[in-house]
């Protein structure tokens, strides 16, 4: 029996995970390899055949005080592990995305259990960004194997002596059997012609305080102007379903939104009706540039985080949506801070609402440049291959 632990958090991380031990399972039984998952993560990756040892979904927070009140579950989830692999340890560690709570258990692991080898697969972006004089890359020290997603980030590391593979993006894995538009209007209940905004605003509670307001009141400003137009509102977290009505609702906003559950399972769907999204930045702006769907991506944090950020951390980043981080251009309009404000996020979605304007055709163009640069379909197979690989190596093709 190999026993792997596999640690992630936040809705994105969970989705990824989920993914990943699929394809473990799926790997293990073609090797015949007896395989025990254990996971720091939330219910996708439990459906997907782990034992959840915590559910660390909602524990993530971009800036200092934002994560204040995360400091002490933090630290009794820390000793809870502690505790339980103290008595049986893992054969080997999977690391996913989840900089700050995975580098530090990453480098106590190292530390406990020197011989268990410790996959990193969903790096930290520190090919696209810096604090200081240079990005941090604390993660080659205690990592086995570094499972690139990106090129870029694949040579990042591959330069400054990681072993280091590049899989491919893993959402790649997810786009068979697309609906097409009129199927996934149908699927959900929606006007044929109608125009269908999503709006994808939280992951994380702080988003909906600081995220959601401004595009609620361009959301509705948006709808005075056409009537027609139809509010898709995936909830990233069940928990966030009745303060998304309740804020929805107060803005003037008439919107469905989609319970956690239901987002999960018709997300294609949800897609595939969208005619324009407004998103936060994060995994999502990949996930909808691979399924086509023009967006326009907002962040804000708090004004004591960004003094931080800019002033004293120098935090210095060319652009904030992954997409335009790995096309090195500014594809995706990106509002930030102070830029986020309901004017500047209705022009910006208008543009992109009529299928034959200038600044759609430009999107659809570089959609297609970033579906070529990042790889091919069977990711997280290569992936679950490689993790594997440390623990029991394949047995030669007959």
């Amino acid at each position: 029996m190999v026993r792997l632990l596999v640690s992630t958090g936040e809705v994105s991380g969970d989705l990824q995970g989920g993914l990943l031990i699929e394809a473990l399972h799926r790997e293990a039984r073609r090797r015949a390899l007896p395989l025990e998952v254990m996971a720091l993560g939330g219910r996708r990756m439990e459906a997907a055949g782990a034992e959840l040892v915590a559910d660390t979904t909602a524990m993530g927070a971009i800036g200092l005080w934002e994560a204040v009140p995360l400091v002490w579950p933090t630290l009794r989830l820390q000793a809870r592990l502690d505790r339980l692999l103290a008595t049986d340890p893992p054969d080997g560690v999977v690391l996913i995305d989840y900089m700050g709570a995975n580098v530090n258990l990453g480098m106590r692991l190292k530390r406990r259990y020197p011989t268990v080898p410790i996959t990193y697969y969903i790096a930290p972006q520190e090919w696209a960004w810096r604090i200081g004089e240079g990005g941090s890359t604390r993660l080659i020290g205690f990592t086995d194997r570094i499972l690139a997603i990106f090129p870029e980030e694949a040579r990042f590391y591959g330069e400054r002596g990681a072993s280091v593979s590049w899989v491919g993006h893993p959402l790649l894995d997810t786009l068979q059997h697309l609906p097409s538009r009129e199927q996934a209007r149908r699927e959900l209940g929606l006007p044929a012609e109608a125009p269908v905004l999503l709006l994808l605003p939280a992951s994380r509670r702080q988003e909906l305080r600081y995220l959601l307001p401004p595009m609620a009141a361009a959301a509705a400003e948006l709808q005075r102007r056409h009537p027609s137009l139809q509010v898709l509102v995936p909830a990233g977290l069940a928990e966030f379903e009745e303060v998304l009505q309740r804020q929805l609702r107060a803005a003037g906003v008439r919107a469905r939104v989609v319970g956690a559950a239901e987002a999960d399972r018709c997300r294609p769907a949800l897609c595939a009706a969208a005619d324009v999204a407004l998103t936060k930045s994060g995994t999502a702006n990949l996930e909808l540039a691979l399924r086509g769907v023009p967006q326009v991506t907002g962040y804000r944090v708090s004004r004591p985080t960004a003094f931080l950020a800019k002033h004293v951390l120098r935090f210095d980043v060319p652009h904030i949506s992954p997409v335009n981080l790995v096309l090195g251009q500014r594809l995706v309009p990106e509002l930030l801070q102070d830029a986020l404000q309901p004017a500047a996020i209705v022009s910006a979605v208008e543009s992109l609402l009529d299928p034959a304007s200038e600044d759609r055709r430009r999107m659809d163009e570089g959609y297609r440049q970033l579906r070529t640069s990042l790889g091919e379909p069977g990711v997280t197979d290569r992936a679950a291959a490689a993790i594997l690989d440390l623990l029991a190596p394949a047995p030669p093709c007959a």
